[in-house]
């Protein structure tokens, strides 16, 4: 009965057994990492194939350098540093004197070429109108000559029967005579108008040969007038020229003329950088190892450094011909020398779609992460 009552004590598990059990949990924590991990892998792996990012990006766009395209003085500068203009707002002035002599001048010389022509015109018609007189007249003169010849038919046929009644003694000696000088006189006035009609002849001849030759001259004075229009046309647009004007929205940057300042075609005062964007885009320099699915149109998300809080929203418009390399001012001559392989750059132009904040203003040359995503 004494040994009955006693507690009883539990006997505790082997040691080896509680090892197993701990190794078991610890290998089924090392599967399940293997396992994340790998899910994770594949994760990320798939994110890379299908967001292609790169910090090799900034702001780029159109910078209009303002130049003069006429010489002279500055007589008025009218934008400072980082002022805002808009389009057609001017700029500079330079002093227009001299180019207002030369429209002047070139004015006159119109007028003058234009006053020949108008006279060479009305010589023409006026040679028209004396030809047309001149011939009416010819016309007269020939009917004359046809009278004359007539008249001197009859006198002559009148004188052969007064001589033949003169002879008969039908006839006084007065009679006789009137006959004759009736012949002779009409013989007078035929050779008389007979000259007549050969110097009007003579006469017209002239006058066509003159207005023909007045009318070759007047293409030759036409010319002479529209070359007088083109250099008041010229003239006008040199003038025109000593404003300078804006030719887009933007910025002044690196204003570098001065009132005073003697300016020559094609240097350069300053620069206007648009704001719109319309006229900025980022220029992002990816590897050639990441274009493999990079398309036209297809989305990107774009990070400014600037503004880390803002989003923008863009779209791949197109891929470079080249690498950057090739369009370098020196490139690489790879066929002389040692060669080590680079991985090259291809920039990549992306247009901005949405997301902008006017309160944050983008800067050409600022730094941006562009992640073109390949995939829907």
């Amino acid at each position: 009965m004494s040994e009955s009552l006693e507690p009883s004590v539990a006997t505790p598990p082997p040691a080896d057994a509680s090892w197993k059990r701990g190794h078991r949990r610890n290998v089924v924590m090392l599967f399940a990492l293997i396992i994340l991990a790998a899910i994770c892998l594949l994760f990320y792996l798939h994110y890379e194939s299908t967001h292609l990012s790169t910090d090799d990006a900034f702001v780029d766009g159109r910078v209009h350098i303002i130049a003069p395209r006429v010489s002279g003085p500055v007589v008025k500068l009218c934008v400072e540093d980082n002022q805002v203009v808009k389009t057609g707002d001017v700029l500079v002035e330079i002093d227009p004197r001299d180019y207002q002599v030369s429209l002047q001048q070139a004015q006159a010389l119109l007028e003058q070429e234009r006053s020949k022509l108008e006279s060479t015109r009305v010589e023409i018609e006026t040679a028209r109108s004396q030809q047309v007189e001149a011939t009416a007249n010819l016309e007269t003169a020939r009917a004359v000559v046809v009278l004359n010849e007539a008249t001197l038919a009859q006198a002559k046929r009148d004188a052969v029967r007064a001589e033949a009644l003169w002879k008969g003694g039908s006839a006084t000696d007065v009679q006789h005579e009137q006959a004759l000088t009736a012949r002779d006189t009409a013989e007078a006035q035929l050779t008389a108008s007979q000259a007549t009609v050969r110097q009007l002849e003579a006469a017209l001849l002239t006058r066509g040969a003159q207005e023909k030759l007045t009318e070759k001259a007047v293409p030759t004075q036409e010319a002479l007038v529209r070359q007088r229009e083109a250099a008041v046309a010229t003239a006008a647009l040199a003038l025109s020229y000593t404003k300078i004007t804006a030719p887009a929205d933007g910025l002044i940057t690196r204003r570098s003329v001065e009132v005073g300042n003697q300016v020559q075609p094609g240097q350069a005062l300053m620069s206007v950088v648009p704001l719109d964007l319309s006229e900025l885009w980022i220029t992002a320099n990816y590897k050639e190892t990441q274009l493999n699915k990079m398309r036209p149109g297809q989305k990107v998300r774009i990070r400014v450094d600037a503004y880390p809080g803002l989003r923008l929203e863009g779209r791949v418009e197109t891929l470079m011909a080249g690498t950057g390399s090739v369009f370098s001012l020196f490139p690489a001559e790879n066929a002389t020398g040692n060669f080590v392989k680079v991985v090259q750059r291809v920039p990549v132009k992306i247009v901005i779609v949405s997301g902008a904040d006017p309160d944050r203003p983008l800067r050409l040359g600022m730094s941006v992460i562009p992640t073109v995503l390949t995939q829907p």
